[in-house]
């Protein structure tokens, strides 16, 4: 109560010394200049009806001024000064012996409706460096967001490429450039002379989500590489799926892959599908400014991706990740020398058609609710034999399950299919609880470890 009375002596002392002020100026002003049109007439006499007029136009504007000023006044009294809590009513005293009363805490705050809830901002953060292929990118992210106030672009680029920093620059404000200030070489032991490039990626991530959370203070941002392409729902599926992020502490991200996403695997007519995976994916991921504070102060010199996915990071948390991929790469050449890119990468079916996800219900997603399904789904399908799998035609044919006991058995069987067939800290690509979920000759097909399965072995990998 103290503080409020003080704001408001405070803002009336502003009110009166503005006005003290004002009178000052206007019977201090200089006369005006004589009319040589008519010098005849004294110079008082012939300009005091155009001083009164002018004085009154100069309060006219000075009261208005006045007016906004102390609106601001009181807009910050209300900010700093909220309206006290709602106490509990009053009972009436009875002779019995009251337990002391507890302390009255403040009502939690009101969530407004999804219709009038503001949408949070989620910046997009490029990685480039040598590539001016980034326009492919950017253009597609600038084509398809919803709104340049609500998902800022970020490009960040290494290496000091001109040709890339000139195509970045000629988006003007459309998007912020800010540049790596280091681009030494970095010191790597021997047998990694060949992986300096890893090293310089890492580096670079580093700086640039530093930026972000740091420099900028966003609370979410999504991460791509400048050799991804977007679908049309990009912005709309990370928009939907940031709120399970930040209620499930079971999930550290969200990616817009699906490393099994070749078009033969996946049903295209099922875009809106959405799953939980241990496997982190990357190649277009959101994540929250918590989980870098996490990460940050343990953040490897290289091979970021591959540390992302060992176990005392995961720390047996999922992403979500989608039937159909929301990315696709077109960047064969870099550090990886186009690994995977022939086999697999360029294969990937990027969505082309617009999901509603922020007005679906996904609470589906979470942890307690999805897992106890999607279990019950995979073990409740019968188990059939790859050859089997092979020469049916799957028409009017429900899920079938796969089974692999081992390393080499899932391997195999994964090799055989089309899937890519390596696994990270033991985790298959896109695997939840050892589960890879895929599209075979029609049919839906889950390759999975036995029902009793008790978790991740890196020895896999």
């Amino acid at each position: 109560m103290l503080k409020k009375t003080s704001l408001a002596l405070l803002g009336a002392a502003l009110f009166l010394a503005w006005n003290g002020l004002l009178l000052l100026f206007l019977w201090t002003r200089p006369g005006a200049l004589p009319n040589p049109q008519n010098p005849q007439i004294p110079p008082n006499s012939r300009l005091l009806p155009a001083q009164l007029l002018q004085l009154a136009q100069d309060a006219e504007t000075e009261l208005r001024l006045q007016r906004e000023l102390l609106l601001q006044i009181q807009k910050l009294s209300r900010l700093h000064h909220p309206k006290p809590p709602k106490t509990a009513p009053k009972t009436p005293k009875t002779p019995q012996k009251t337990p002391k009363t507890p302390q009255i805490l403040p009502e939690p705050p009101q969530i407004p409706s999804a219709a009038t809830a503001e949408p949070p901002v989620i910046p997009v953060l490029v990685l480039a460096c040598d590539r001016s292929s980034v326009r492919r990118c950017l253009d597609k992210i600038l084509r398809y967001r919803p709104s340049a106030r609500r998902f800022p672009v970020i490009v960040s680029q290494d290496c000091g490429h001109a040709e890339t920093a000139k195509v970045i620059s000629s988006y003007g404000p459309a998007v912020a450039h800010i540049r790596q200030p280091d681009l030494s070489d970095i010191a790597v032991p021997p047998e990694h002379r060949k992986f300096q490039g890893y090293y310089k990626i890492s580096r670079h991530y580093r700086w640039a989500l530093g930026q972000v959370f740091r420099t900028f203070r966003y609370r979410a941002a999504i991460v791509v590489e400048d050799d991804l392409e977007v679908a049309p729902d990009f912005f709309e599926y990370f928009q939907a799926v940031l709120p399970l992020l930040e209620g499930d502490s079971s999930l550290w991200c969200a990616s817009a892959w699906n490393d099994n996403g070749k078009e033969g695997l996946v049903d295209v007519g099922r875009a809106e599908l959405l799953y939980r995976t241990d496997f982190f994916p990357g190649l277009g991921w959101l994540l929250l400014a918590e989980l870098w504070d996490e990460l940050e102060p343990k953040w490897p010199p290289a091979f970021w991706d591959d540390w992302m996915r060992q176990p005392e990071q995961r720390r047996g948390r999922s992403c979500v990740r989608p039937e159909v991929s929301r990315t696709m790469t077109f960047g064969r050449k870099g550090v990886s020398h186009g690994q995977f890119f022939d086999q697999y990468l360029k294969f990937i079916k990027l969505n082309d058609r617009f999901v509603p996800f922020t007005q679906m219900d996904l609470s589906y997603l979470k942890k307690d609710r999805y897992e106890p399904f999607f279990l019950q789904q995979v073990y409740s399908a019968p188990e059939i034999q790859l050859e089997e799998l092979q020469k049916d035609s799957g028409r009017d044919l429900g899920a079938v399950r796969l089974q692999y006991r081992g390393r080499d058995s899932f391997k195999a069987l994964a090799k055989a299919l089309g899937l890519m067939d390596d696994l990270k800290s033991g985790v298959p690509r896109a695997g939840y609880r050892g589960i890879v979920s895929f599209v075979c000759r029609g049919r839906r097909v889950f390759l999975a470890p036995p029902s009793d399965w008790t978790g991740y072995d890196p020895s896999w990998s």
